[in-house]
């Protein structure tokens, strides 16, 4: 895992030059390379510009082609493996066996968003079917179900660096 401290806006690495700012080692203090560029206001309009340009997109796509990308994103997490593990420790101070479980918890959660996906069953799909000849008055056929409302901003705890449960 290569850190080069750029944001990631719209599939486009962007550095911004000036200050930036590092993380530092929780143990000693010392400041970690490389240092993170400042996103501008312009940067985060640009980005909640382009989660929401693609959400539409997204949205439409079969649940297990999403469920498919969920996976993915698990299987990076699991391939960073030990890098991913001790940059956090350097940068939490929290031990090897808690930052491990972590990971695995958010890989395995992703995973499991993914199961629910192909199932479906987070819809809560409900028909009532029309009773035409009820009276006083027909009932009409209602049909209920979940739909996705548009783009999530997460702020994650930093006491959990590496779960992901929202």
């Amino acid at each position: 895992m290569a850190l080069t401290g750029e944001l990631f806006i719209a599939s486009k690495r962007v550095r911004r030059d000036g200050p930036g700012f590092q993380a530092v080692a929780a143990s000693t203090g010392t400041p970690l390379e490389p240092s993170f560029s400042m996103a501008t206001r312009d940067d985060v309009e640009a980005a909640a510009a382009a989660a929401e340009a693609a959400f539409p997109v997204y949205a439409n796509l079969p649940r297990d082609k999403r469920a498919a990308f969920l996976e993915a994103i698990a299987d990076e997490i699991d391939a960073l493996g030990e890098t991913l593990t001790e940059r956090a420790m350097q940068e939490s101070g929290l031990p090897h066996a808690r930052l491990t479980g972590e990971r695995g918890r958010t890989s395995g959660q992703l995973r499991l968003f993914a199961r629910e996906l192909r199932l479906g069953e987070y819809l809560r799909a409900r028909i009532d079917h029309a009773l035409p000849d009820r009276q006083p008055v027909p009932k009409p056929d209602l049909r209920l179900r979940m739909i996705p409302l548009g783009p999530v901003a997460v702020f994650g705890a930093s006491n959990f660096p590496l779960a992901f449960s929202v």
